[in-house]
């Protein structure tokens, strides 16, 4: 989705640009995002293989295989493995426009994880979740700002995505997720801000009127994009989720690309033997 050289190429044959993403945070935290060409790509039924890291199904959990280099400034190897347990899969899917050419697709909003990177700390596990969007056109073609959060609750999940389109148009979304699956759209509490991020990128969640919700730990921060985990409040109970902000406006902007060619290396020629 933010591969410069996919951008580059002008969107064409976007199987040459396949990506396998992996951040880890705090104390060693690494970044490894490396574009690489068709012949590195596999495909089946229950299986994504891009180049020596891997995506596919046991049974009812999602294994995740990675054998990644980690970009600069701390250039090591990303190796191990993560087993993503679903409590239920949805069958929900959110138009972002309404001509249909984004959409937000939420597997699973429910999930435990087990993680285990070849890395002292990297091993835990904790609640976690699984989601996709597709698109038909560039995000920044259709929209200038989103933010995005999920948030654990005792009976699943909750969900909220704001944006604004660049027709000047908004999308106000809130859903909450039972275990079993089912998803129901609830009337969105309150915005509340949120100190913006490091790169300065504006930030707002949702909670409860009255609360000032708060960053517990910074994820990610890039001059568009800023992920990190946030304390707010729903329906008087506390929880700490993912949060996103993204600025696209910042991303149309030329000289993004090159630095983002940086953390994004192309290895066009990988292959298999």
């Amino acid at each position: 989705m933010f591969s410069p050289w996919y951008g580059w190429s002008g969107r064409r044959q976007p199987d040459n640009h396949v990506c396998i993403n992996v951040a880890t945070y705090g104390p060693g935290g690494r970044f490894s995002m490396t574009d690489r060409g068709s012949a590195a790509l596999r495909q089946t039924r229950h299986s994504l293989t891009v180049g020596p890291s891997s995506l596919h199904w046991q049974g009812d959990r999602l294994v995740i295989d990675i054998n990644e280099i980690s970009a600069p400034p701390v250039v090591s190897r990303v190796r191990g493995q993560i087993t993503v347990m679903p409590a239920a899969l949805t069958g929900v899917e959110l138009p972002l426009t309404p001509d249909g050419t984004h959409v937000w697709r939420p597997f699973a909003p429910t999930c435990e994880i087990d993680v285990d990177l070849d890395a002292p700390g990297w091993r835990w596990q904790g609640h976690g979740y699984f989601d996709a969007n597709f698109g038909t056109r560039a995000l920044e073609q259709d929209f200038d700002y989103w933010t995005w959060g999920r948030f654990p609750t005792s009976q699943g999940s909750t969900c909220f995505y704001d944006a604004t389109r660049r027709d000047g148009s908004v999308l106000a979304a809130a859903f909450r997720f039972s275990r079993d699956g089912s998803a129901t759209a609830i009337t969105a509490p309150p915005k509340a801000p949120l100190p913006r991020s490091l790169w300065q990128v504006r930030r707002e969640t949702r909670a409860d009127a009255g609360f000032r919700p708060r960053q517990v730990q910074n994820m990610l921060d890039a001059p568009f994009y800023s992920r990190s985990a946030v304390q707010t409040c729903l329906d008087g109970i506390a929880t700490t989720g993912v949060h996103e902000a993204l600025d696209l406006r910042r991303f149309r902007i030329p000289l993004l690309k090159p630095m983002l060619a940086m953390r994004v290396p192309r290895r066009a020629h990988w292959s298999f033997d």
